[in-house]
């Protein structure tokens, strides 16, 4: 089960960019109701693919990590591979989906 805790602390997109392998960035917030909504299917699809990094950070007004995605709405998954960005889905409700974009960066 995911924690609906973002962190508040923020990698800088440079350490972002620098991540080796796999990874995933989720953007959202813990009161926000499209991003508890995407919880189950994300922990169904995240338990195929324990081995990878996933970050949760915390967006809003003046995140500049949000920013430099440009991040519209929440939740937003980036899923990157070597820091570039492979995938992005936006509000997913569906596992298979989800699944498929970790397809894309999963070895």
């Amino acid at each position: 089960m995911l924690s609906d805790t973002y962190s508040v602390e923020q990698p800088t997109r440079t350490e972002i960019d620098a991540l080796a392998g796999p990874a995933l960035l989720e953007f959202g917030t813990g009161w926000c109701g499209h991003c508890r909504a995407t919880e189950a299917p994300l922990a169904a699809a995240l338990a195929q693919h324990r081995e990878l990094a996933h970050l949760r950070v915390e967006d809003g007004p003046g995140r500049a990590l949000g920013r430099a995605f440009r991040v519209k709405l929440w939740p937003t998954l980036i899923f990157l591979n070597d820091g570039q960005e492979v995938a992005r889905l936006v509000r997913p409700l569906d596992s298979a989906e989800i699944a498929r974009a970790f397809a894309l960066i999963a070895a």
